[in-house]
């Protein structure tokens, strides 16, 4: 049985619960703390920037490698350090007295949240049966967005409250109760592909890709820099994923692209609806207070309608998922979110009622619920055990490269209709149809994504 060779279900099931809730609230939890960070440590806007960066870009740089390396020496191995390297820097950012140390430490506290991340899922596929695991990866996936929507309210209250350095010491206690739930919950079981060689240079080559496609996107109106960056990583992927056909043991089995067009469909499908939704919250909170006039706070309340939908919506559709097809479930919940987003770029305007944007966020944020857990579901189902901590990592990815892509067409729609003017009075216009045509293009993000989803078949088939 599955669940033996994981030890305790409940324990894996809480354990990664805990690693998944805390690992988007330090992205989105410090966000908020970094006027006051770069006012105490005496930063400049470009550090700012890339104590966030930072964080991403490590784990989307290793999160793959990762979850291949679970694969061969066991999945705990890998993500009980995860957790002491995590909770440790975690613990340190809170004492640290300069805002090169701080950035230092986030990359590092980066590759710990990688370390946990990507073998998460493929815990909770070991350790549950198959009829089970699409409420499991629900609940867990509640957790994730638990974080990410907990987090700029608790960090906006403890930054004003007692200060930034209390939000890296709020997470400490999550993280040592994790770290005990798996130290003498979860059992050290062998890899599932046990007799493999890890292959060190295909991580390099996809990391090092990665790592340039994601500073690229956070520097896309640099030209040339930015642009040549991303055009560089491109280039990088296509050789990486050469380097994976001639090796006998490959971090990525390109077979799983070519030959599994269940797998590469859906992966493809998760990375369409990342980049459908990630920029809303940014795009929305601009035009909240902007043009509507909301304070930061008031902006807050009516953004927090997308993410808590995707709380309730994640084990919902979970449980849909263990008894109809997952991909028609993904399917069905994309389709929901394309519509909430045609219907936003539609008809976002300064007389809009709030009413209607809270219902467009709220039709997004549950067509993403409904999509994200079948669809996880579904690519975990459709990989053999030995290849669970790549399906996991893959999924990690599709998250931060659709973030990537969703912001970077954030900030190419700006450059273009926008240039370098602040947003004022006078700009509004142009700032309103910068709005709606970053709206429209998350539509077709989210739309590609449906076809996608619909291309991809029944699993097996």
């Amino acid at each position: 049985m599955l669940g033996h060779r994981a030890g305790s279900p409940t324990m894996v099931l809480v354990t990664v619960c805990i690693a998944q809730f805390m690992a988007p609230f330090m992205l989105t939890a410090v966000g908020v703390a970094l006027p006051s960070l770069g006012r105490d440590l005496g930063a400049s806007a470009v550090q700012l920037g890339l104590v966030e960066q930072l964080y991403v870009l490590s784990v989307a740089m290793v999160v793959l490698t990762f979850g291949r390396l679970g694969d061969i020496v066991g999945q705990r191995k890998v993500f009980l350090p995860g957790l002491v390297v995590f909770t440790t820097l975690t613990w340190s950012l809170g004492f640290t007295q300069s805002v090169g140390m701080v950035m230092a430490q986030r990359f590092c506290q980066g590759v710990g949240a990688a370390m946990m991340l990507s073998g998460s899922l493929a815990l909770v596929a070991a350790a549950y049966l198959p009829h089970l695991r699409g409420r499991k990866i629900g609940l867990v996936s509640a957790c994730t967005y638990a974080g990410l929507s907990t987090g700029p309210v608790i960090g906006g209250y403890l930054t004003s409250q007692v200060g930034w350095r209390s939000i890296f010491w709020l997470a400490v206690p999550l993280g040592l109760a994790a770290i005990a739930l798996c130290a003498f919950g979860m059992r050290a079981a062998p890899g599932n592909a046990a007799g493999d060689r890890m292959d060190w240079p295909g991580s390099l080559a996809y990391g090092g890709s990665v790592g340039l496609i994601m500073l690229g996107a956070a520097h896309a109106k640099e030209v040339p820099g930015g642009p040549g960056m991303i055009g560089a990583g491109l280039v990088g992927l296509l050789l990486f994923l050469r380097l994976e056909r001639r090796t006998a043991t490959p971090l990525l089995d390109v077979r799983l692209l070519t030959r599994n067009r269940f797998f590469a469909l859906s992966c493809l499908a998760a990375l369409g609806n990342y980049a459908a939704t990630f920029g809303i919250t940014f795009l929305m909170s601009l035009y909240l207070q902007y043009v509507k006039g909301l304070s930061p706070r008031q902006a807050g309340l009516v953004l927090l309608l997308q993410p808590l939908l995707q709380v309730v919506a994640s084990p919902v559709a979970g449980r849909l998922a263990d008894r109809i097809e997952p991909a028609r479930l993904a399917t069905a919940g994309m389709l929901a979110s394309s519509a909430g987003l045609l219907l936003a770029a539609a008809t976002i305007a300064p007389g809009t009622p709030l009413w209607l944007v809270g219902a467009e966020l709220v039709l997004i944020g549950a067509g993403f619920g409904i999509f994200i857990t079948p669809n996880s579901t579904a690519i975990m189902g459709s990989v053999a055990p030995r290849q669970f901590g790549v399906a996991s990592g893959m999924i990690g990815s599709m998250r931060t490269l659709g973030m990537a892509v969703s912001m970077t067409t954030v900030t190419v729609v700006f450059s273009m209709l926008l240039g370098g003017a602040a947003i004022t009075p006078a700009t509004l216009p142009a700032f309103l149809t910068s709005t709606r045509v970053g709206l429209a293009a998350f539509a077709v993000f989210s739309c590609l994504g449906v076809l996608l989803s619909l291309g991809r078949g029944r699993r097996g088939g």
